[in-house]
Parts: structure tokens; sequence; C-alpha cells
């Protein structure tokens, strides 16, 4: 696993290729995009999903933390927020909205805890 696959020249990678180069069957793919707010690759007309080349170094990077690393999806979820890498610019302001308000539940929850 720790040798990083060859990236070609081409601009556009359909899932099948992005399965292939990552060592990761396409519905882990699909999985962690439902997961992942920031990994959303572009579609075409077709509806097919085209991920770039940064598409493929965030799915190793995953890949890493899960599978090497020992990482939890929200572990995961967690340093890439906390890294500033959630890609906040595609998530509308509604959804980030939505999404702070969870995150501040979720200190409050904590902080809670442990004033009782």
């Amino acid at each position: 696993m720790g040798t990083e696959p060859r990236l070609g020249s081409k601009v556009f990678y359909k899932i099948g290729e992005v399965s292939r180069l990552t060592r990761l069957p396409s519905y882990v793919l699909r999985f962690w995009e439902s997961q992942f707010a920031f990994l959303k690759p572009k579609k075409s007309r077709g509806n097919q999903r085209l991920y770039v080349q940064r598409d493929i170094e965030t799915v190793l990077h995953i890949k890493r933390m899960l599978y090497e690393e020992g990482h939890t999806l929200e572990g995961v979820k967690r340093y890439w927020v906390r890294r500033g890498r959630a890609a906040t610019r595609r998530l509308k302001p509604r959804e980030i909205a939505k999404k702070l308000r969870g995150d501040l539940q979720v200190i409050l929850k904590i902080l809670d805890s442990h004033s009782s």
C-alpha cells in the first residue's frame, strides 16, 4: 500500500479508472462521497463521475488514514475540518450553517458532560 499510483496526464478520470488506480472498489468511492462533503467529483452530462488529480489525491489520503493509520470515518471528517480542507466553497450556505449547528451541538454536549 505504501507506493502511490502514477497518474497520467489526463484531466478527468472516470470512477472505474480511479478504482483501479487507488485499488478501491467503486462502491467505496461512492460511499466516501456520501460521507465526506469535500469529496465531490464533477459529473458529466451523462451523470458519470469525473475525478481530477486533486480528488484522487484526496481519496488516497482518506484511504491511508482509514486503512493504514486506523482512523475512524468520524476521525477523518474531523481531521479534514481542522485542516481546512473541507471544501466549504462547494457547500451551499444552508449546508454550512447546518454543519456548524451540528458541530456546536456536539461541543455543547461535551461541555455539559464535563461540567456535571
